[in-house]
């Protein structure tokens, strides 16, 4: 069933790319994904019900990676490193870069996550994590906010059109992580140990966003 599921996924994606939500329809994906009609609703019950559990495969896939990446190297639990990785993963998925931009051409009714709420809870506890654990300065008013719109304008604005300069993902995604490390971090390297443990409690919080997003998706 997964495996059926999945392939209707990888059409909606293709089809959602190439042609934006409003002009996608289930006939569309079924005949792509090369199934009846009614198979799709066996899976899900609407089009955006189809849509919203594709997003949510994506986000599967990068909490995936995340936690990879903090196993390998522990390191990259620290702001700015892990701001600077964020960005590339979410630079390497239209569809992800398309819900933080909010590009409603593209994605509709979809650029509201259907699982957002989990998503701000979930963030609420990376920043308890992170501040228990010294990650952050003490002294920036309004830490959370200043940080998330500090951040959420590296996603938003190229500088392209207004300053005639265009950064590819990796430059941005360096200017982001300076930015976060010198206005947002403590000076000099946290210690292994600390680094360590910051990062198992990460791994831990992703590893439980997991299954709900699957029986959304799958069930």
């Amino acid at each position: 069933m997964s495996d059926r599921a999945d392939r209707i996924l990888d059409a909606a994606r293709e089809l959602l790319l190439r042609h934006g939500y409003r002009r996608v329809t289930v006939e569309d994906i079924a005949a792509r994904a090369d199934v009846g009609k009614g198979t799709v609703y066996l899976h899900w019950r609407a089009k955006r019900d189809l849509f919203e559990a594709l997003m949510l495969r994506e986000s599967i896939e990068v909490v995936e990676e995340w936690v990879a990446m903090l196993r390998s190297d522990p390191a990259q639990v620290r702001p700015h490193r892990f701001a600077r990785a964020s960005f590339l993963t979410t630079s390497r998925r239209p569809l992800l870069r398309a819900l933080f931009t909010t590009d409603l051409e593209l994605l509709g009714k979809l650029a509201r996550h259907p699982m957002r709420g989990h998503d701000l809870l979930a963030g609420e506890r990376f920043h308890q994590v992170a501040t228990r654990y010294g990650l952050f300065r003490t002294d920036v008013p309004h830490l959370r906010y200043a940080l998330a719109a500090a951040s959420s304008g590296f996603y938003l604005f190229d500088g392209a059109q207004s300053m005639n300069v265009e950064l590819d993902a990796e430059a941005r995604a360096d200017a982001l992580a300076y930015t976060v490390l010198h206005a947002f971090e403590p000076a000099g390297e946290p210690p292994a140990e600390v680094l360590r443990a910051a990062a198992a409690d990460y791994i831990s919080i992703f590893q439980e966003l997991i299954p709900p997003y699957r029986k959304w998706i799958y069930d």
